[in-house]
């Protein structure tokens, strides 16, 4: 085996998440999408993450009930015109050590020269919850 047929450009995640994502392209390309119950659907099944997905979900329909509840490389996700504002990323998809709450460049949360785009989540505490909706809100626009 030569070294290129080693090396791997993707994970096995990545390839699957790639995969998530032409499919929810097809999908929507067919027309049969309902953005809330497939997000809703990878949210039920997550294991150790769902408790976290659903409070952010919660959370971000609260604070931005205008966002389009979606799915985005299998995950639940928020957009606005198309374009995915936010998005919960649980830990089990990459194996990663904790859950992330990801901002795309739709999100409206220019701070400066500098701004962060994703937040690692292990718990929501309440400062926690008001954060989020803040972020929601300003992401939104």
């Amino acid at each position: 085996m030569t070294e290129t047929t080693k090396t791997q450009t993707f994970s096995d995640d990545e390839r699957a998440a790639m995969k998530e994502a032409a499919a929810e392209r097809r999908k929507a390309k067919s027309g049969k999408v309902d953005g809330l119950a497939d997000a809703l659907a990878k949210i039920a099944e997550m294991g150790e993450d769902r408790a976290l997905a659903e409070k952010v979900h919660d959370l971000v329909t609260k604070a931005a009930p205008d966002l389009e509840v979606k799915t985005w490389y299998g995950m639940p996700a928020y957009a606005k015109g198309g374009k995915v504002v936010c998005f919960f990323q649980p830990a089990g998809k990459f194996k990663a050590r904790y859950s992330t709450l990801g901002f795309n460049d739709a999100a409206q949360l220019d701070d400066g020269s500098m701004w962060a785009t994703s937040f690692a989540l292990t718990t929501i505490t309440a400062a926690d919850e008001k954060r989020i909706t803040e972020l929601v809100r300003k992401a939104a626009g």
